[in-house]
């Protein structure tokens, strides 16, 4: 008995919760722990309010409700997918910006949806009913019908002619817990202002993830409800001259995805092959990027956004390599897996669950036969393009549509059918010239990674060249017509099969294969890791309790900390950055160039309104546009980025390096009112 406490003793201590550390749900917020680390004590009023003001965009970021008639704050990059819809050869809003003078000329962002989290219904024991004594692929298969049939459940239960709510099945602890989340969601999201790239993203891949920085990475949009601004009481009130430096602040947001809770062999082969194929692929994909924009003015306009996009998850994935490299690093997941193996083992209430960590990693055995055709075939990096996205979402959508709902693959069920439908309906300008390059380098990889005998190669090349093929399937396709999408839509497979378009045609004959890589994925990888995972989740809940927090699943999380520099190498980063340092950094030429009516505002504003900040709170992407509010509850700041140390923040949280980045509520303010004269959108916001 002695081996056994000093073995969970241990495991306590190496496995315990940093003092800031944190991706807490709004139901396990840490509120003691809070109030012994800042003396601040908030309760569930505070919480429900935060909650009810923070939107989750569905296209991968966050915002927040901040005005009564519902604007939205978020990130200038989380709506580059809509400016770059807006714009045209004849009219760049890239680079010139947005500004709705009036609600009237407010545009729609076609492909967004925004929600807000309302209720939260913990629904661990039915799926543990459903799973029952089943095991492997029978109990994935359970898992996932059930989860299903709580969905639809819980939408037919609050479904309303005036609003409209989406339910969303959500999985914590690798299984530990579920969950039905209950959403009002936003259909019609329209673009308010959006500032130039040049001042929203000064500095460019040079700056992303430093700090000091000069963005003004912010964006406004506005929900509306049969066409007229949502209603909004519940929005939050700023605080211009934002937090002090060691003043305590919330980060509320929707961080996608950590590895934290992840075994030891499970990092291992993210680093191993995930990671390093990704960037083998992505180094020669941003170098004909670069070689397209290269081409021309419009070429490079058009190239913006992808290429901004690419470059940000290259400098991410690369420094994720680099973290998981670290031996050090690796040494100390180490540790703690062996302290939970040890109380596993030494405890026998908790040794039925000994095996969770072989099940892994036979399951990644199975994984790295499959690896590639997987990749290529059933998660579709051969076929990559506007285009040909659209086309494996209509061919899938047709198959998966036909079945009972809960027999379907998850994200083609009735609750997820609304947004892919919007998304995949949405006009958006097609650049012919860019999707033969996109579509032709993946060819060409699915080529030379499964080789030219493949028959699955074979099926999709016949006797032509891949560059030759993506050229005469962009050229041929009618799918850049969002009527004709529609119409295949509503016309399911008869009609896919009827088109007689060569996309279409193409992904119809790869479809078999595609599908049955994916039974065996389901089968072989996805089931036992569901139930290791389940299981592991059993063990630290046995060893610790809810003390923890569940990784990051694109779920409503709150994260605490302070505003705060730190020290790198033998220099010391304070927090904030001011205009000053905007203006002295500008040298007039790309990334470091500002807009003309930024260059105008110089003499009348004052140079030091404080610009962007760190703090060291706990977050990571999907926490893009997340406010950052004070103990009060105020509007402080606005997340848009974190330091280079931040990236390993998938991984595990440094409380002395890692560090999140936001633009200050009086830059925001200056922006609106000295530089733009949006004055409008000045007056409809709570302002202190």
């Amino acid at each position: 008995m002695r081996r056994v406490w000093f073995v969970l003793a241990t495991l306590v201590l190496c496995q315990s919760v940093r003092a800031d550390e944190g991706m807490w749900t709004f139901d396990n917020f840490p509120r003691d722990r809070l109030k012994q680390a800042y003396g601040v004590d908030i309760g569930q009023p505070w919480l429900d309010r935060l909650r009810l003001a923070t939107v989750r965009l569905e296209g991968g970021c966050t915002g927040s409700l901040v005005s009564p008639a519902g604007l939205v704050l978020t990130n200038h990059h989380c709506v580059a997918d809509c400016v770059s819809r807006l714009s045209s050869a004849a009219r760049n809003v890239q680079a010139a910006g947005f500004i709705a003078r009036t609600r009237a000329e407010e545009e729609r962002c076609a492909a967004e949806q925004a929600s807000v989290l309302v209720a939260v219904e913990d629904v661990t024991a039915q799926v543990s009913a459903a799973i029952g004594t089943r095991s492997g692929a029978e109990a994935n298969q359970a898992r996932k019908a059930v989860l299903t049939q709580l969905e639809t459940a819980c939408e037919a239960r609050h479904r309303s002619a005036t609003e409209y709510y989406s339910c969303e099945a959500v999985t914590l602890y690798g299984g530990g817990q579920y969950f039905i989340h209950r959403y009002r969601r936003y259909e019609d999201v329209r673009l308010a202002f959006a500032p130039e790239t040049d001042i929203a993203f000064f500095g460019g891949d040079i700056d992303n993830f430093q700090f000091p920085r000069w963005n003004l990475d912010f964006a406004l949009l506005r929900v509306y409800v049969d066409g007229a601004p949502a209603v909004t009481p519940g929005h939050l009130r700023w605080r211009r001259g934002g937090a002090a430096a060691g003043e305590p602040v919330f980060v509320a947001g929707h961080p996608g995805s950590t590895e934290r809770l992840k075994t030891v062999a499970q990092l291992r082969f993210e680093r191993d092959v995930r990671l390093a194929r990704w960037l083998l692929r992505a180094a020669e994909l941003r170098g004909r990027y670069l070689e397209f924009a290269a081409r021309g003015e419009e070429f490079a306009r058009i190239a913006q956004e992808p290429l901004f996009g690419l470059e940000n998850v290259f400098k991410v994935r690369r420094n994720q390599m680099r973290v998981l490299l670290d031996e050090a690093f690796l040494g100390q997941h180490e540790r703690e897996e062996r302290a939970l193996r040890q109380a596993v083992a030494a405890d026998a209430r908790l040794r039925p669950w000994a095996g969770a960590w072989a099940d892994i990693e036979q399951a990644l055995a199975a994984w790295r036969v499959i690896f590639d055709r997987h990749l290529y075939l059933e998660q579709g990096v051969a076929l990559q393009g506007e285009l040909a996205g659209y086309a494996r979402v209509l061919v899938r959508a047709a198959g998966e549509r036909e079945k009972p709902n809960e027999a379907r693959q998850r994200e083609y069920t009735e609750a997820a059918l609304p947004l892919l439908q919007q998304q995949l309906l949405a006009p958006a300008p097609v650049y012919s010239e860019l999707e033969i390059l996109r579509l032709a380098f993946s060819l060409e990889k699915f080529v030379e990674t499964l080789g030219v005998d493949d028959p699955a190669v074979r099926l999709a090349l016949g006797r032509e060249a891949p560059r030759a093929l993506a050229t005469r399937l962009v050229r041929e396709t009618k799918l850049g017509d969002p009527a004709f999408r529609t119409r295949l839509w509503d016309g399911g497979r008869a009609a896919l099969e009827q088109s007689g378009d060569p996309l279409i045609a193409l992904v119809l004959r790869l479809e078999p294969e595609a599908l049955r890589l994916r039974q065996r994925y389901d089968d072989e990888i996805e089931a036992p890791l569901a139930t290791a995972g389940e299981q592991l989740a059993r063990a630290r809940f046995a060893v610790k309790g809810k003390g923890t927090y569940p990784d990051a699943t694109f779920t409503l999380r709150l994260t605490y900390g302070s505003v705060k520099g730190w020290r790198e190498g033998e220099r010391e980063i304070t927090p904030f950055t001011t205009m000053e340092g905007l203006y002295a950094r500008a040298t007039g030429q790309a990334p470091f160039r500002l807009p003309p009516r930024w260059v105008q505002a110089q003499q009348r504003i004052n140079l030091e309104t404080r610009f962007n900040f760190a703090a060291d709170t706990d977050i990571t992407g999907g926490n893009s546009g997340s406010p950052v509010v004070d103990a009060a509850g105020r509007l402080v700041g606005l997340i848009f980025d974190g330091n280079i140390h931040s990236i390993g923040g998938d991984y595990g949280f440094d409380p002395v390096l890692n560090r999140s980045v936001a633009v200050h509520p009086a830059a925001i303010m200056l922006a609106l009112g000295e530089v733009y004269r949006a004055e409008p959108l000045l007056r409809e916001m709570v302002v202190e």
